[in-house]
């Protein structure tokens, strides 16, 4: 992890409420893995004490960039969309425990998104892909006004979509897409909101897979205890979702 003043050098909104930002700088020349996320020092002065941890969408070695999706959830991440080409922001990263792709032995994987937990899952659909990976993508969102980057999966492999009223896609939730499909995989890989992804690891619950949590966090580097999760086979019981996570096997903590 390192600390670096990240320069904007685009910013565009992709969806409702919902913002792609891309830095430049020399952290992308780091080795960063999808699920991975940059912890952000936004505005100026003491109105944001805390950093806001992101999670990374897209590393472009050769250009030295770095790209992330945000949507506007409060005062902290309106301030950040109000930075412009340019700017530069203060940023720790890459922080947290990402997906072991190197590690990974696997024909076929099924990712599974909600919301802003699909930008990680577009950074591993990459990277499996480039590891000869056969990608399956189930992504989740409420409404067609909320989808984004539908086009983008699309070229890395099989994709489904679902939306809780219907307005594009399938109506209804990723797990009625699992449950209808008859989908091939090896592993699975999740990232969403807690509710999803206590319903997605239960529905898999006799395959091997990932989930990536996403939870407010305080300094972000594993100092303050703000976001720990229960694993009971572990020495403490707990985990740290910022500095042992986001993404932990399925079966190594238990989701409240």
């Amino acid at each position: 992890m390192i600390h670096e003043q990240l320069e904007i050098i685009s910013k565009r909104p992709i969806a409702k409420d919902t913002v792609e930002m891309t830095f430049h700088g020399r952290m992308a020349q780091e080795k960063i893995l999808p699920g991975q996320f940059l912890h952000l020092l936004v505005g100026e002065g003491t109105n944001h004490m805390l950093r806001r941890p992101i999670s990374i969408a897209g590393v472009d070695k050769q250009a030295s960039t770095i790209t992330i999706i945000f949507k506007l959830l409060g005062e902290g991440t309106n301030t950040l969309a109000k930075a412009a080409p340019g700017d530069q922001l203060d940023a720790l990263g890459p922080c947290g425990q990402g997906y072991p792709v190197d590690d990974l032995r696997l024909e076929q994987a099924l990712l599974v998104g909600g919301g802003i937990g699909v930008p990680p899952l577009y950074y591993l659909a990459q990277c499996l892909k480039q590891k000869g990976v056969h990608v399956t993508m189930v992504a989740g969102f409420q409404n067609k006004e909320h989808v984004f980057y539908e086009d983008q999966f699309q070229t890395l492999g099989n994709y489904y979509l679902a939306t809780d009223d219907g307005s594009a896609g399938v109506k209804g939730f990723v797990t009625d897409i699992i449950s209808a499909e008859k989908l091939d995989f090896d592993q699975y890989f999740t990232c969403g909101p807690t509710g999803m992804l206590k319903a997605v690891s239960t529905q898999l619950s006799d395959q091997e897979g990932f989930i990536s949590i996403e939870q407010r966090m305080g300094c972000g580097i594993g100092a303050c205890f703000a976001c720990v999760v229960p694993a009971p086979d572990s020495a403490s019981g707990y985990k740290k979702i910022c500095k042992d996570g986001p993404v932990f096997r399925a079966k190594e903590v238990v989701l409240t």
